[in-house]
């Protein structure tokens, strides 16, 4: 590819990435005209014009049993990405996060000379560290969203940028002053994997009859990033509701792709750990989290990253040094507690100006350069293919 139209590959595991991905493309396209921007991803990089060689829709999984259980498929796109490389040769690649498929990615593409960044660190200071020379080695750069990383990245050789986080302009962007908050309105959001809500969809609903009883005047709203997501929670809200018929009694709606706008006018939500949470916090939303795993592969994880699950697992308390967020690990998702630590936080609760207070210390933190960050990302790739300069 000549230097005035370069050929740009952005891969995105999942649905946070092909979030990040599309915007990212969007940005390289108004750098770059005239580059052609392919890769892995989601409907929302395919919307912003990339040419998707596969689609990750459905490939998000977490933890050692669910990637076992995908493994051929996994190993089936890894080949196609060598192959492909080794015959468009990309001028740049970017990776999004997704350490277990990407690290041996870009080893690869580092063997055939091919730029690397990395957009997204791998939570490498919770756990296997050792990953942190090797993607020194095969990074040309990496783009991390919070502001500690940068320390954690120091010495490794790699050059590292911290730019702010995207979800800062996303969100902002999103915003709807024409929108109020409902204090009777209670947001559940039980993951976009789904393995995530075969696991917390049952206790997150008996979580909501609780509050039911308690309050008969919340209602709630159940919102899923795709497709499959959506018809998963739908099957499992009726062969619920066939067991407990109280459910009936409960005003519940099952939305897909509406999550933005339910971040603004609900009070309080329930979700599954992960990128949400940080958009909630950001967005004012509090939040009460919980998280399951298989639990051969929680055993597994336990032994890996103690450290992690003793201190804290969602990112919005990791970044904040302290648990904000109320949060439930494997045995601790039980729906009394769950439907206690939501009360905390609902209009009036014992707990919610402490916590609005600590999201609006969380967004100051990931604020400097924030209305920039995929701009910036866009303009770290390019500089990659040494068609802008550093």
């Amino acid at each position: 590819m000549s230097q005035e139209k370069p050929l740009i590959w952005i891969m995105a595991g999942e649905s946070s990435g092909d979030l990040y991905g599309a915007r990212i493309a969007q940005e390289v396209k108004k750098q770059c005209p005239g580059a052609t921007i392919r890769g892995m991803g989601g409907h929302r990089m395919r919307d912003a014009g990339v040419d998707l060689f596969i689609d990750s829709s459905e490939l998000g999984v977490v933890g050692f049993i669910e990637v076992f259980a995908h493994i051929g498929t996994f190993i089936r796109i890894f080949f196609l990405c060598i192959r492909l490389a080794k015959k468009e040769r990309p001028d740049a690649v970017m990776v999004i996060d997704n350490p277990g498929f990407n690290i041996r990615l870009a080893k690869q593409l580092w063997k055939l000379g091919i730029p690397v960044v990395w957009f997204v660190s791998p939570q490498v200071w919770a756990w296997r560290k050792s990953n942190i020379p090797r993607i020194a080695k095969y990074c040309r750069k990496l783009i991390v969203i919070f502001p500690f990383e940068t320390e954690v990245w120091a010495g490794s050789g790699l050059e590292t940028h911290f730019d702010g986080h995207p979800l800062i302009e996303i969100v902002r962007e999103r915003i709807d002053p024409a929108l109020k908050r409902d204090p009777n309105h209670v947001l559940i959001l039980p993951g976009s994997r789904g393995h995530e809500t075969s696991q917390l969809l049952e206790p997150f609903l008996k979580t909501v009859l609780i509050l039911h009883e308690r309050h008969p005047e919340l209602y709630f709203t159940i919102s899923l990033p795709r497709e499959q997501t959506y018809q998963d929670v739908l099957r499992g809200l009726d062969q619920f509701t066939r067991h407990h018929p109280e459910m009936q009694d409960v005003r519940i709606d099952v939305r897909k792709g509406d999550t933005p706008r339910a971040i603004q006018v609900c009070a309080a939500g329930l979700a599954a750990s992960g990128t949400v949470t940080v958009e909630c916090a950001i967005a004012g939303l509090p939040l009460v989290v919980a998280y399951k795993l298989n639990s051969i592969t929680f055993l597994f994880a336990l032994l890996i990253v103690r450290k992690l699950f003793r201190n804290a697992f969602t990112m919005v308390n990791i970044i904040l040094n302290r648990k904000s967020f109320e949060e439930f690990l494997q045995y601790q998702v039980r729906p009394h507690d769950m439907a206690d630590a939501l009360e905390r936080i609902l209009p009036g609760g014992s707990r919610r100006a402490e916590v609005e207070q600590d999201m609006e210390e969380l967004r100051h933190m990931l604020a400097p350069g924030s209305t920039n960050a995929t701009a910036n990302a866009a303009r770290h790739l390019l500089s990659a293919t040494k068609l802008l300069p550093e």
